[in-house]
């Protein structure tokens, strides 16, 4: 009872205001994310399960109270995940773990099945890793050019958690966790040399996997192929990107209008998921997807501001590593489906359907409004 008298308190007195630009921005976000994903999303869940509203009901649910968890956590002080950060780590490889011995879903198994619903465990990787290394970087800053500081601690929090994901297989969200770890570092103090020699620990990592993991490698070559030339298997494996692009095209400067898509009638595979923004680009056109590509910059640029006025070092890299998060998934996704990468199957945050995802970035959202209700304190 006390220590629910005293959460209550911290929630319900007074505090300095979060930063509002970006709280609007993230709000816009989910708004403009659950209009689309309905768009996307009724005629799939039509014709599958008979409901229109299959995804976006649970999505919406999942909307408001991720939304209620940001407000929640702005007001929670974010020093706190000094403590859990390690514990959070931990947690995620257990999931990691759990999820190798789940059903396969198109060749993958990325999600854990509960009788709540579908729980993934990469997502919460995601967030305790930006933890991990926001806590490591923050107690060694000054000692981040050597090797011992500067580097070996994260290649052991990353080394098990790439792996792991690996296995599932994960490529994308695997190359997300390494580019977050990556600007991390680098915005941390990590001395360049170390960065020229992970480039060489690359090319090793992979010529390891063709050895060690003779699964991974067909996976990885036949998206490399259907990258290079969708129209070699347009029932195959090429079909994802060559209806995506068809939808893209038919778009137009603005597009044939909002709820328009022809596309999303079972033509594109999973329109409200991973291939949302094909969709975004059919009905809204070039204006729509620029819009959508902007609001997205000024996430990025205004968590800069709030991540320059943190009051201390973990607060700002709290900040940068989460905006880094969502901008670099929203740019990888984008990637995907106009096939300027090989299709590695990565959702476009706050829009694809998936409530463990949107639960999570919004936790993320709500602990970056923590930092910035801070901003201007005594750096300490």
């Amino acid at each position: 009872m006390e220590k629910q008298n005293l959460l209550r308190r911290t929630l319900l007195k007074k505090q300095p205001p979060a930063d509002r630009p970006f709280a609007i921005l993230v709000v816009t976000l989910v708004a403009f994310g659950l209009v689309m994903l309905f768009s996307a999303s009724y005629a799939v869940g039509s014709y599958r399960f008979g409901d229109p509203y299959t995804y976006i009901r649970p999505q919406a649910l999942f909307a408001v109270v991720g939304l209620a968890a940001m407000w929640a956590a702005s007001r929670v002080d974010y020093h706190i995940f000094h403590k859990l950060a390690w514990p959070l780590l931990g947690l995620s490889a257990v999931l990691l773990v759990v999820v190798l011995f789940m059903p396969e879903y198109n060749g993958c198994r990325r999600w854990i099945v509960t009788p709540f619903g579908t729980l993934q465990p990469s997502e919460i990787a995601k967030f305790s890793v930006i933890l991990v290394f926001s806590h490591i970087i923050s107690l060694n800053h000054a000692r981040m050019q050597g090797f011992v500081c500067g580097v070996l601690p994260f290649v052991i929090v990353l080394a098990p958690i790439v792996g792991l994901m690996l296995l599932e297989p994960h490529l994308s969200g695997t190359l997300l966790i390494l580019g977050i770890g990556g600007v991390l570092m680098f915005v941390g103090g990590t001395g360049l040399r170390w960065f020229g020699i992970a480039i060489g620990g690359v090319v090793a990592a992979v010529a390891a996997a063709v050895v060690l993991l003779p699964d991974l490698v067909p996976y990885a070559a036949s998206r490399l192929e259907s990258w290079l030339d969708p129209f070699a298997d347009p029932l195959g494996a090429g079909h994802q990107t060559i209806q995506s692009l068809y939808a893209i095209g038919s778009g137009g400067a603005t597009g044939l209008g909002l709820g328009n898509s022809r596309q999303k009638h079972l033509y594109v595979p999973e329109p409200q998921n991973d291939f949302i923004f094909s969709i975004i680009c059919e009905e809204l056109g070039f204006i729509g997807a620029a819009i959508l590509i902007l609001l997205f910059v000024a996430l990025l640029l205004r968590g800069m501001v709030i991540a320059v006025k943190a009051p201390d070092k973990f607060g700002s890299l709290l900040a940068v590593g989460f905006v880094v998060q969502v901008v670099m998934q929203a740019a990888l996704n984008m990637a995907v489906v106009t096939n300027t990468i090989p299709n590695t199957g990565i959702s476009l945050p706050f829009f694809s359907s998936g409530g463990t995802s949107l639960m999570m970035l919004l936790g993320e959202m709500g602990i970056l409004l923590s930092v910035s209700r801070q901003a201007g304190q005594e750096r300490y």
